[in-house]
């Protein structure tokens, strides 16, 4: 049947005007709303991410309250594992149980490619290793610590100097650890432990304390007419120190006296004994998905009997710069690249909760690179 020309024109002509009429307000404010979201989970997940310093870690590099950006780009961005969730938020609310996720889907590990490699001396955004099991890798909490050894480095710790591949790793200007303070019983006034960013840790009488000094405040403290000694505290070599990497005590090692040890690369093949189990067995079984067996004189992996193993990722060594005051590599090990964020560049706002309302905002270090 022929349609008449008239009737075609009608009906060309009300689509036109249906197509014309405007969005409602509600629907204009829907679309911008769908598209900043949108917009800002690619940005997110590709390009940086905003981040906030919790804890004192990374003293003085970083302050607790310090708000940063971190590159995703410098190491390749790493593509979501977990797809479903809520942007913006951190795994669970609060200190609830409460999942902002679901894991009824999961991907592969993939990681497109990035600027550059993590070198030594990097202030690195990670997921926490030892949450491993409670989320999926890209759902863990997030922890910043400066990388200290790169796959296939051997790492040493003597008398809290770090050696890498039996070169001293030079610290950075204000990587910081505790001392022992000798006083002549006068007190120390609280207001000079602010100015020169002195943390007491503990008071051991009342001559006594132990604190956190920074470099820059150092010899200004020590010269205090009340001060009648200032002592590095060091832990004596060959003395075991529980919660120590790898809680084992086939190796005597503590936080100032650590290795050596091998970091894990990719394709790198070991021998498997009762020591090198100690140090990565939890990268075979839990980083990297194998089902390890022990029985006496025989060791299986999925299975199969091997003396054997040749790892399928590369490994890091993450330490913060507030030596003493830092839970890092050392207590829980290595941080496989799987779990890399990404590295911190800049701090765009730092805050102070303990401060007045007027000085909160620490305006010297809006803005500053973080190296």
């Amino acid at each position: 049947m022929k349609i008449p020309f008239s009737n075609s024109k009608n009906v060309a002509s009300e689509n036109k005007e249906e197509a014309m009429k405007p969005k409602s307000k509600s629907r204009e404010w829907l679309d911008a709303l769908v598209f900043a979201v949108i917009a800002a989970t690619v940005i997110r997940g590709l390009l940086f991410s905003a981040y906030a310093i919790p804890t004192g870690s990374m003293e003085g590099t970083l302050l607790t309250g310090d708000k940063l950006f971190v590159s995703r780009l410098s190491y390749g961005p790493r593509m979501p594992i977990t797809p479903v969730s809520i942007p913006f938020l951190e795994s669970r609310i609060g200190d609830s149980k409460i999942k902002t996720y679901w894991d009824g889907i999961q991907f592969s590990y993939f990681r497109l490619p990035g600027l550059g490699k993590i070198k030594r001396g990097d202030v690195v955004v990670f997921n926490y290793p030892p949450d491993a099991g409670k989320d999926p890798v890209d759902m863990r909490v997030h922890y910043i610590k400066r990388c200290l050894g790169t796959p296939g480095d051997v790492i040493s710790i003597v008398d809290s100097r770090v050696y890498i591949n039996n070169q001293l790793f030079i610290n950075t200007p204000k990587t910081q650890t505790s001392f022992l303070v000798k006083t002549d019983g006068n007190g120390i006034n609280p207001e000079l432990l602010d100015d020169l960013n002195i943390g007491v840790l503990q008071q051991l009488n009342i001559n006594d304390y132990v604190m956190i000094i920074p470099p820059a405040s150092f010899n200004d403290f020590k010269d205090r007419e009340n001060i009648r000694s200032v002592t590095e505290i060091i832990a004596p070599k060959g003395v075991y120190e529980e919660g120590i990497f790898p809680h084992s005590l086939l190796f005597k090692w503590n936080r100032d006296n650590f290795g050596p040890l091998t970091i894990p690369a990719e394709g790198w093949t070991i021998k498997l004994n009762d020591s090198t189990l100690a140090l990565y067995r939890t990268a075979i079984e839990v980083y990297e998905n194998n089902k390890v067996d022990v029985s006496p004189e025989k060791i299986f992996i999925n299975g199969k009997r091997t003396d054997s193993y040749t790892f399928k990722m590369n490994y890091y060594w993450m330490m913060g710069d507030n030596r003493h005051n830092s839970e890092d590599s050392r207590y829980w090990g290595f941080v496989p690249e799987d779990h890399v964020v990404g590295k911190a560049m800049i701090t765009w706002l730092s805050t102070d909760k303990e401060a007045p309302v007027l000085e909160k905002v620490r305006w010297n270090r809006i803005l500053r690179e973080i190296n």
